[in-house]
């Protein structure tokens, strides 16, 4: 699996939380030679704007995204920083 790939995997599962903007950034680069690195896994950062976030606590914004990708972890996806923001 490319490195598109995997972001348009991710993309495609996080389409359920309706984001009215969504940004992925691939930083496996900074983590070469980092565990997880060796076996083709990728690191990313992500910041994603929803209403589904309206309300919610970081924490509970942050379990949905989880919820979402969760099969994905610990392969394809090895790390993954998260920034949710509601729109309000």
């Amino acid at each position: 699996m490319t490195d598109q790939d995997r972001i348009a995997l991710i993309r495609e599962r996080l389409a359920s939380l309706e984001p009215l903007s969504l940004d992925i950034e691939d930083e496996s680069h900074l983590h070469i030679g980092h565990a997880g690195a060796s076996n083709g896994a990728g690191h990313y950062r992500l910041s994603i704007r929803s209403a589904r976030f309206n309300g919610l606590s970081r924490v509970a914004s942050q379990r949905l995204v989880y919820d979402a990708l969760g099969d994905l972890i610990p392969y394809p996806i090895h790390a993954l920083s998260i920034q949710t923001q509601p729109i309000s």
